[in-house]
């Protein structure tokens, strides 16, 4: 093969070989931007921090509560639900009327429960007969109205409870005292729990020989645990609450708030 056939052969190659070159120009500068971005998103990802210290505060806050919870249900019986259902809603009626007189709004009286129920009588057998199968029936219907009931002035807690007695509710429960807002109480614990971890992270940087940087993870955990007092009267012991209002002990309702706070370190 002679020196021109050789050149005309390199010279119809040429483009190929540049056409390759160019293209594994334009794979290499795809690979180096898939790359970068790769870094970039992994700078920006949710993987905490390697230097960081955790840590965790407490912290509580206790408030007078302003709702006083009461619950009642009236329960009456007749041969016909219709009839029943009458002896209740006029014992209910009357409590209502009884509860709105005491200053309490339409917006703080729910009714939470409303059932009806058959009640029934088994025929038993006679003493040394042998019965095959034993037979019930009924012999009346039982309604029971359930109503709960927002006391704003605490202070008629006790007279709520007497005058109820007084009319012959007989299914009385509470007062259970709550604050009706527990957003103030519960940032005030907030911030003392985000205190205590602070406090907590300085003295530890301290004996770890390094400073504090800005907080990389927060977590906080809340909830209230309130110091109830309970009042419930039934049957008998009603009678009691009619002499006179009881005297019932608000207290106050505690909240505490823990927090996790992860501090970066340098």
């Amino acid at each position: 093969m002679n020196d021109s056939v050789i050149d005309k052969i390199v010279a119809a190659s040429r483009p190929v070989r540049y056409a390759a070159t160019a293209a594994l120009g334009l794979l290499a500068v795809f690979l180096l931007v898939i790359s970068l971005n790769a870094i970039s998103d992994f700078g920006r990802s949710n993987i905490p921090y390697s230097n960081t210290i955790t840590v965790s505060g407490t912290g509580k806050s206790a408030a007078v509560p302003n709702i006083a919870h009461i619950s009642f249900s009236v329960t009456e019986s007749a041969a016909t639900v219709a009839d029943a259902q009458a002896a209740a809603t006029k014992k209910a009626n009357a409590a209502l009327e009884f509860v709105k007189s005491q200053d309490i709004d339409d917006k703080d009286v729910q009714a939470s429960g409303y059932n009806v129920y058959p009640k029934y009588e088994t025929q038993n057998c006679s003493p040394g007969v042998y019965c095959i199968q034993q037979s019930s029936k009924i012999i009346g219907y039982e309604v029971t109205e359930s109503i709960e009931v927002k006391v704003r002035d605490t202070a008629k807690a006790g007279e709520v409870l007497a005058g109820l007695g007084k009319l012959g509710v007989q299914n009385i429960s509470g007062p259970n005292f709550t604050v009706d807002d527990t957003s103030e109480v519960t940032a005030e614990a907030r911030g003392k729990a985000i205190e205590d971890a602070r406090e907590k992270a300085e003295k530890l940087a301290k004996q770890l020989g390094v400073r504090l940087g800005k907080v990389v993870a927060f977590s906080e955990n809340g909830g209230g645990y309130p110091m109830m007092y309970g009042y419930g009267k039934g049957g008998v012991a009603m009678d009691a609450a009619v002499e006179a209002a009881p005297n019932l002990p608000v207290g106050q309702n505690e909240t505490n708030v823990s927090v996790s706070i992860t501090y970066e370190i340098r």
